[in-house]
């Protein structure tokens, strides 16, 4: 049973985690209408600066605020490609995700891995005085949890601001947005900063709570995210009082549980990857049958 309950709690705990990253996914593909690969780069990315930070003996609060900032960058030449030069969504988040490989590499290296000594947020002195007398594996989850209510709670705040509800509109009716004067290139950029910048803060949680990095880390996350979106905007689509931002949270604890259930019965850790792109197909799958089933009953 207390082997249960431990892998339950890491379950859920690795779903708010990564939550993040459908927070990122959320604004551009559910509000931007935007193919981001970016993620791809910017998770890792984050993961990487936080890395070296940690072994820098930087505070492992501080790393979260500089993680963010490095993100937004990296959503920044994105939407700077997109917008000012004219390259196709899809290719410039292409192009940025390309171009982190390599500098996360300079940064890090292939593998960095953060010594045991090394205080991470879940082992800091402030998260000891509070929590302490409580196991490390329960501490990643309340930590994690405040972390990512705290964020939800700002975000949802942010889009009831008339520049969130501007960046709202981009994605449904961007004449509308032209007509009020406002710059739609500049509320993409400001979508794709937002949206790189959460991916980026999940990538250094990852390195808080695995206390490594790697350079491979980021394949895959972009197809993570969406069928995180997917699964919470489905279970929800008709339930008007949960907000996105709860959805997409849900939808990462379920998809996390999924995989999890997977490798629990037996299937092969190093299938993983496979795992995650038959349920993903799995997903859409479903939807798009949905859709059809809805269609025709209409």
């Amino acid at each position: 049973m207390s082997v249960l309950l431990d892998l339950a709690v890491g379950t859920l705990t690795q779903g708010l985690i990564y939550s993040l990253i459908s927070f990122g996914i959320y604004i551009t593909y559910k509000i931007l209408d935007f193919p981001d690969l970016t993620v791809d780069g910017s998770f890792p990315l984050g993961a990487a600066v936080t890395a070296v930070l940690l072994t820098g003996g930087m505070d492992p609060f501080l790393t979260l605020p500089i993680a963010l900032l490095v993100g937004a960058a990296s959503g920044l030449c994105t939407g700077l490609i997109h917008v000012k030069i004219g390259v196709r969504d899809l290719l410039a988040g292409i192009i940025t995700m390309t171009a982190l490989f390599s500098i996360n590499l300079q940064i890090a290296g292939s593998n960095l891995t953060v010594d045991r000594g090394t205080s991470t947020i879940f082992t800091a002195p402030a998260t000891m005085a509070l929590l302490g007398s409580l196991p490390l594996l329960y501490r990643k989850l309340i930590v994690s949890f405040v972390i990512v209510v705290l964020l939800k709670l700002i975000v949802d705040a942010y889009f009831r601001t008339k520049n969130g509800l501007l960046l709202r509109a981009v994605g449904d009716n961007e004449t509308l947005v032209t007509s009020l004067s406002v710059d739609k290139g500049r509320m993409k950029i400001l979508g794709l900063v937002l949206s790189n910048a959460f991916v980026s803060l999940s990538g250094a949680l990852v390195c808080h709570e695995q206390r490594s990095f790697s350079a491979t880390m980021g394949t895959g996350q972009m197809v993570f995210g969406l069928a995180a979106v997917i699964i919470g905007t489905t279970l929800f689509r008709k339930v008007s009082f949960v907000k996105g931002t709860t959805a997409v949270i849900i939808g990462s604890i379920v998809y996390k549980a999924c995989i999890q259930a997977a490798i629990s019965f037996g299937l092969p850790a190093n299938l993983l990857k496979l795992i995650t792109a038959v349920l993903f197909l799995v997903i859409l799958a479903l939807g798009t049958l949905r859709e059809k089933g809805g269609a025709r009953h209409a």
